[in-house]
């Protein structure tokens, strides 16, 4: 694995558990799966929440899911959402009573059982393939994204416990309010298939929330929302039913997370870099896996990055989000007086 070779002057430097060392692969960075540094575009590869005997880091993964198995309240609230997993999916009705519905009444139907089920958020994308992840296949033609949003003051004790089983509490939402609608969907004779977290399914869900209206990418390499900032987790219900889709939303944050420095300052392992890197062919924010990781892995999945993002604090980022579009079209307009004539 790669270790970070920068003393950080302004924070403990952190020596991870050799245990946890010890799990690593030697000779490959999870960086190189990630595809960093790459010019041409691919299909992400797997490299963390998925069988484990397809991962590289797979013996990692199961160190990690061990540490947290420690802690009785961390193996309670895991073991209540396994049985949300293993609910599984109802039948697609054959012979479905009900009246078809045209695209945009799909459409408004999936918001409105979505938030009746609890989703904060709600979004629709057309499925593209370029997210399906290499070694799966994924047929549906839609993916609905969903997010269920984090309590800021457990999610702010980031990185003890408090953290770690708010965010696996989340994780649990996105599947108690993805069923309902995955049933819905299968009653009306739709296929539909829900998948929430932890583990990945067949779809990078990051991207598919991007191209249905969830936010922008951060600098810590989660979404910031107009709403909620970067405190919420997905989760999805991928189906056929044919459907109106929703529309990239930006406001700025962008421009934001160019001048700002506190998920920099505040990573333990100097892993948020505070310029762009090409990933997979294309140039956006990207988190070092090979530094973050290690301490991921020794403190309930961390979260410090999202918990200390200016955006994720209540009622904040919706004002953030205005000052910052008004100030984007104020320089557009600057910019195009700038180039007329005379």
């Amino acid at each position: 694995m790669n270790t970070s070779k920068r003393q950080l002057k302004h924070r403990p430097q952190f020596q991870p558990n050799p245990e946890q060392l010890a799990t690593w692969p030697k000779d490959i960075s999870g960086n190189g799966i990630n595809g960093l540094g790459e010019t041409e575009s691919r299909r992400p590869t797997p490299i963390m929440w998925h069988d484990p005997d397809i991962l590289a880091h797979g013996e990692l993964q199961k160190w990690f899911w061990a540490q947290g198995a420690k802690a009785p309240e961390m193996a309670e609230k895991r073991a209540e959402r396994q049985k949300l997993i293993d609910a599984g999916s109802p039948p697609v009705a054959e012979n479905p009573d009900v009246s078809p519905l045209t695209p945009q009444q799909a459409h408004d139907e999936i918001h409105r059982v979505a938030r009746e089920a609890g989703a904060d958020i709600v979004g629709i994308a057309r499925l593209d393939p370029e997210w399906v992840f290499e070694g799966y296949e994924c047929e549906y033609p839609t993916v609905i994204i969903l997010g269920a949003v984090m309590d800021h003051d457990k999610l702010s004790k980031a990185p003890e416990i408090e953290a770690g089983l708010e965010v696996v509490d989340k994780y649990a939402r996105g599947w108690v309010i993805g069923r309902p609608l995955e049933a819905w969907l299968r009653e009306r004779g739709h296929d539909a298939l829900c998948h929430g977290g932890p583990m990945a399914g067949p779809v990078n869900m990051l991207p598919a929330a991007l191209a249905c209206g969830f936010g922008e990418l951060g600098k810590h390499g989660s979404l910031i929302n107009r709403e909620f900032g970067s405190s919420f987790r997905l989760s999805m219900v991928l189906t056929d039913i044919p459907t109106t889709y929703d529309s990239v939303d930006e406001f700025a944050a962008d421009d934001f997370c160019m001048g700002c420095q506190v998920c920099t300052n505040a990573c333990p392992v100097d892993a948020i870099s505070d310029l762009k890197q090409l990933v997979r062919g294309a140039e956006k924010w990207y988190v070092d896996f090979d530094r973050c990781f290690t301490y991921f892995a020794e403190t309930y999945g961390c979260a410090i990055c999202i918990a200390v993002c200016p955006w994720s604090f209540p009622e904040r980022a919706p004002k953030l989000a205005e000052k910052w579009t008004r100030r984007r079209q104020r320089k557009q307009a600057e910019a195009v007086l700038a180039e007329s004539p005379g």
